[in-house]
């Protein structure tokens, strides 16, 4: 089964270090107890993995597998795949998303704008000043581009980014997830990221 890990930078995760390319295997495997965990969705682990301390790869997970989190899976056998970015991982999402559901709206534009209603929809605003919204509790919207905004429905998720201009071009200095739970991430409510932090747009 295809899934996704976050490590520290230096490939550990809780202690063991890992290597890409390499095959691990154990005898039991529990979520949250034992065994090697990893995530199906794709930017679940930025959930468990800042994006400014760690990397991400792409995993085979096999043996015995415990799906008993909503997040998290843990299996007895694990082999470490490619490294992936911040983008790259985004993209793995909304292919994910995608190849599970018909695909909702994409938006590549300046100014773009894109919105999922549907169950597991997936938005994806790229362009300059985009703005994705995810209208369903099981869609995600996802604003990749520079100055870019999301917005949801309780428990939506969003993703936002954050540029900086250098060099004569727009560098990445990290993006973030969040889930929309109406108490720290608010309904219906544009938001940035900004200092590294996801906040209220202001008007």
């Amino acid at each position: 089964m295809k899934a996704y890990k976050g490590f520290n930078k230096d490939m550990t995760c809780r202690s063991f270090k890992y290597a890409e390319g390499e095959t691990y295997k154990t005898d039991k495997a529990k979520v949250c107890e034992c065994g090697f965990h990893a995530c199906k969705h794709p930017l679940d682990v930025l959930g468990f993995y800042s994006p400014n301390n760690s990397v991400y790869h792409e995993v085979e997970v096999g043996g015995k597998i415990d799906e008993g989190d909503e997040q998290k899976i843990a299996a007895t056998q694990i082999k470490i795949g490619a490294r992936l970015t911040i983008a790259g991982l985004v993209k793995a999402a909304i292919d994910f998303t995608m190849s599970h559901i018909k695909p909702e709206a994409k938006s590549n534009e300046d100014f773009g704008a894109a919105s999922a209603t549907g169950d597991n929809g997936a938005a994806s605003a790229t362009g300059y000043n985009g703005a994705a919204s995810a209208e369903n509790k099981t869609a995600i919207a996802v604003a990749w581009g520079v100055e870019g905004r999301a917005k949801g429905v309780i428990g939506a998720h969003i993703v936002v980014s954050e540029w900086k201009w250098k060099d004569d071009k727009y560098v990445l200095l990290g993006a973030k997830m969040a889930k929309i739970d109406g108490k720290k991430y608010k309904a219906d409510t544009w938001y940035v990221l900004k200092n590294g932090k996801i906040v209220e747009v202001e008007e």
